[in-house]
């Protein structure tokens, strides 16, 4: 064992502890998987980064990324937090506004916003789901099929059923059977758009799970969004995720694709679970090709070594 610099990162917000958390191993050499998969199921966090040298000589670095279950492909908000923490202990990128991310999906493209980081969303794979799994998942999340206006199977590495209601506060609402959706195997990702003349810290401030955990926690940030989401992957051991990457990057090419959102929107995600995240979307042209971006901002909570 070795000490090697480790970071815990919250990600998709500039207020430390109202994001998504990250652990991130600056130093992964000499690990094999079983080491990095203890770890991982250890921190108990929704994912665990360790940081490697690159295999392709256009990268900066290479990551890996594990869930307590297992590893991951690509996940967004381990992305950022990565490329934060990397940036942050004095890693310097070939190109100066561009850091190219190496992880099992390819090479994930990276630019500074300001005080954000966005990543180029990877290539999306969408179909129609069955009427019988569409069925059973709304039952499962107290839905009536009328809530639903539009779904979708969605896959960028992970693998996410979208589904876009009929409102925020129908996505705000939602209680799931957890064990009904892990029987099933499926990981849900559900969209609502705020009314224009609500703010989500007011349909916060009226949701029960909210108002529960409002009385231990300092006044979270109330930057509005324009779309609310919330995500549940009972499937890999996580009930609800408070902040999603991955997830945003794909409803986002498939809403914006469809017409269903505008080319920039924000969207909140985590009021259910006390958090504030805000992941800022957009897509832009080039040549013909369309890239959808998905920002955020990373803060550092926990700075130091680890003995692996």
């Amino acid at each position: 064992m070795a000490q090697r610099a480790f970071k815990q990162v919250d990600v998709f917000t500039a207020q430390p502890y109202f994001g998504n958390p990250l652990a991130v191993v600056l130093d992964g050499s000499g690990l094999d998987d079983a080491a990095m998969q203890r770890f991982a199921q250890w921190t108990n966090l929704s994912e665990t980064t360790f940081v490697l040298p690159p295999t392709e000589p256009s990268a900066d670095y290479r990551v890996r990324i594990f869930t307590p279950g297992g590893e991951l492909p690509f996940a967004g908000h381990p992305t950022l937090g990565t490329c934060h923490a990397w940036l942050q202990a004095g890693g310097v990128p070939q190109r100066k506004d561009v850091i190219v991310q190496q992880c099992e999906v390819g090479l994930i493209n990276i630019r500074r916003e300001g005080a954000r980081q966005a990543f180029a969303a990877p290539r999306l794979k969408r179909s129609a789901p069955s009427p019988v799994v569409l069925a059973q998942v709304a039952a499962a999340l107290g839905l009536k099929p009328q809530r639903i206006i539009a779904a979708q199977v969605l896959d960028n590495g992970p693998v996410w059923l979208g589904l876009l209601l009929d409102s925020a506060d129908t996505v705000l609402q939602l209680e799931p059977d957890h064990l009904a959706l892990k029987k099933y195997g499926l990981k849900v990702g559900v969209a609502g758009a705020h009314s224009a003349s609500v703010a989500p810290v007011l349909i916060a401030r009226a949701n029960r799970e909210a108002q529960a955990f409002a009385g231990n926690t300092p006044v979270a940030p109330t930057e509005t969004a324009d779309f609310e989401v919330r995500a549940f992957a009972a499937p890999i051991g996580i009930h609800e995720d408070p902040v999603t990457g991955s997830l945003n990057a794909s409803l986002a090419q498939w809403l914006m694709a469809e017409g269903h959102a505008p080319d920039n929107y924000v969207v909140a995600q985590g009021t259910c679970l006390g958090r504030a995240g805000r992941v800022h979307l957009s897509r832009e042209t080039t040549a013909g090709t369309a890239v959808v971006w998905v920002g955020g901002e990373s803060v550092t909570c926990i700075d130091g070594s680890v003995t692996l």
